[in-house]
């Protein structure tokens, strides 16, 4: 009997790689995508782990590379889009060459992954990891806040035409607040400070056991984290309030205490030397546990609060006065 298979893209270091590390322990054999060559013959010394190189947002590349995983690991039943790129700087201190290179990494490589997703899978499960920040952005990462609202809108989009098609294929979106990954000490960083994860941070492995839920749940979107429920839930009711908060503080919580030489080089264009490891440098103040919510389930008792506790209050005022 064949075992299980599944795909991930980015998956060769921080949340893409603590989501290989869990589906490898649920017994899938995995394939993984992703440029840096080194990292992935590290990771291929695993039997249970096949590899190939490619950039997600070049189609051609990825196609091939998803082609020849297939006819190594078989047909998968769960896929992982994870790839993502960033830049810490101001909006004009970010080339229009850069700002389009983050979006197609981070979204078209994402879009790319599905559409090859949805020709070799018979049915399962596809996640997409976004972010807090597709609901919430904050200042100095314009173009990865883009994109992971692009991500949004994309995987809407789809679901509703896999519903209109009965395919069996959950979608799922899963949005993380800042964890503890690589990306804070390879992304081009243009600040005066070392970048870091805005506080709270977190371990990738509640990332990873976030999508796993999703997997298990067939869930529609997942929240992770009290800090997504806090950019989520205040964007939605005071927008104006949150642009002026972010201004200031959503600055500040970026930036570390650490002195760093502005335009440090970055692996924007090509793929830095680093352990296929999921954790960062934070781990001192990354927090293993969080919450792990069922976004729709938010959203329906922020409803019956806004609607029950005004209701509440009229019924009481209504017996009192009578």
């Amino acid at each position: 009997m064949p075992g299980k298979s599944a795909i991930v893209c980015g998956g060769s270091a921080g949340i893409g790689r603590a989501i290989v590390s869990a589906l490898v322990d649920r017994g899938y054999r995995v394939g993984v995508i992703a440029r840096g060559r080194d990292r992935l013959e590290a990771m291929a010394e695993d039997p249970n782990i096949a590899t190939a190189a490619a950039d997600v947002s070049d189609a051609a590349a990825l196609e091939a590379a998803i082609e020849a995983l297939v006819a190594e690991i078989g047909t998968p039943s769960v896929w992982i889009n994870s790839a993502m790129l960033t830049v810490f700087a101001p909006f004009e201190e970010v080339s229009a060459e850069e700002f389009a290179r983050i979006v197609d990494v981070t979204f078209i490589g994402q879009v790319n992954g599905t559409r090859l997703a949805l020709k070799h899978m018979k049915a399962g499960n596809i996640v997409n990891v976004g972010s807090g920040l597709g609901y919430r952005p904050v200042p100095l990462q314009s173009a990865y806040c883009a994109a992971k609202h692009a991500i949004n809108g994309f995987t809407g989009s789809l679901r509703s035409e896999l519903m209109r098609d009965g395919r069996p294929i959950a979608l799922s979106m899963v949005q993380l607040p800042a964890v503890n990954s690589p990306q804070f000490d390879w992304a081009i960083n243009r600040l005066e400070k070392r970048p870091q994860p805005a506080p709270p941070i977190y371990r990738p492995d509640l990332a990873a056991r976030a999508v796993m839920r999703a997997i298990d749940e067939d869930a529609r979107e997942i929240f992770v984290g009290s800090s997504v429920l806090k950019l989520v839930l205040p964007n939605f009711l005071l927008p104006g309030w949150l642009d002026r908060k972010m201004s200031t503080s959503g600055v500040s919580a970026q930036k570390s205490a650490t002195d760093e030489p502005g335009n440090r080089p970055g692996n924007l264009w090509d793929p830095v030397s680093y352990a296929p490891r999921a954790e960062g440098s934070f781990g001192d103040r990354a927090k293993a546990d969080g919450i792990i919510v069922d976004a729709d389930l938010v959203r329906k008792l922020t409803l019956a609060a806004l609607v029950g506790v005004p209701l509440i209050v009229g019924l009481i005022l209504g017996m009192l006065i009578g």
